[in-house]
């Protein structure tokens, strides 16, 4: 696996890789392979109809890990995957993705990965994907994930969802359909600043009895930045969803809350939590009082916020 030094650096970022990664892998720089790893458990195929690959997780699977980190460092580069995850019945797996972009030059970088995921009776999936950029061109930094989510009785998927630095547009769009006993944990940290703008966009469906879906997001919002975050949660049994937007605006930041929960069963239970407000003042004089400048005391507040 020959990677240069940024894309090293973008790997740590967006997987904590500092080397070739144990188990299962597959490493994607600038729309080509560029390592590929395998288990008796774990398979990764390339697909025939389109850019991307099929990760197919055996049930029973235990402990196992699968990293499926992209780079990208050429710029005016628009590259598109579409990977589908089949996770076995009764396996207990996480799963590491995540993009990182370094554009120094002039046109505008993009990278769209569409995940779905097939998740099995019982099975377990801890899922973790972040999004980095980085460099000093003129060109955008632009990603756009797409993550469709089936999950059969009894299984249980959580999900981190990180964008902190240097992506200059991002729209996330996520779909989730929840069969009997499974439970859906989602959490996005998210910070823009400058001119950035970012959407979320959650929609969960509660199909299955006493299903549970939990959809947090935090985020800061800097200087001009934008930022739009919609969640919609549908119950159509005795279920239970919720939903939370936590958000820090400062500067001439504009940040929008759209909650929507739709219960067509008596027994569905939903909930909706909605805050958008500037740090109080008097976490910044605690902190100042310490002996910390106005702004370290901001840059702690916002660390611990999004952590």
């Amino acid at each position: 696996m020959a990677l240069d030094a940024i894309q090293k650096n973008i790997l740590h970022e967006v997987a904590d890789l500092d080397g070739i990664p144990q188990g299962a892998y597959n490493i994607r720089a600038n729309g080509t392979s560029a390592g590929r790893n395998t288990t008796a458990n774990i398979d990764i195929v390339t697909k025939e109809d389109k850019p991307g690959i099929d990760i197919i997780i055996k049930p029973g699977t235990k402990g196992e890990s699968v990293h499926i980190p992209v780079v990208l460092t050429e710029s005016g580069l628009k590259d598109m995957v579409y990977n589908d995850f089949y996770v076995g019945e009764g396996a207990d797996v996480t799963i590491v993705a995540g993009c990182g972009i370094s554009n120094c030059g002039d046109q505008d970088s993009q990278h769209d990965g569409i995940h779905t995921f097939h998740v099995g009776k019982n099975a377990k999936v801890k899922y973790v994907e972040k999004h980095y950029g980085e460099g000093d061109g003129n060109g955008a930094r632009i990603l756009n994930p797409v993550t469709t989510v089936y999950q059969e009785e009894g299984s249980y998927v959580e999900m981190e969802m990180v964008q902190i630095k240097g992506v200059d547009s991002t729209v996330r769009k996520n779909y989730a359909e929840l069969a009997d006993g499974a439970t859906l944990l989602i959490h996005e940290a998210l910070m823009t600043h400058g001119k950035q703008q970012a959407t979320s966009d959650y929609k969960v469906v509660l199909n299955g009895e006493n299903s549970s879906a939990d959809v947090v997001s935090r985020s800061v919002a800097k200087d001009e930045s934008e930022q739009i975050f919609e969640v919609a949660i549908e119950g159509n049994t005795a279920c239970n969803g919720h939903a939370a937007c936590d958000a820090i605006i400062m500067g001439n930041a504009h940040v929008v809350a759209i909650p929507r929960l739709d219960a067509k069963n008596v027994d569905a239970a939903l909930i909706h939590e909605a805050a958008i407000g500037k740090i109080a003042g008097d976490q910044l004089i605690k902190l100042m009082s310490l002996g910390l400048t106005e702004e370290e005391a901001e840059e702690q507040i916002v660390a611990g916020f999004l952590r």
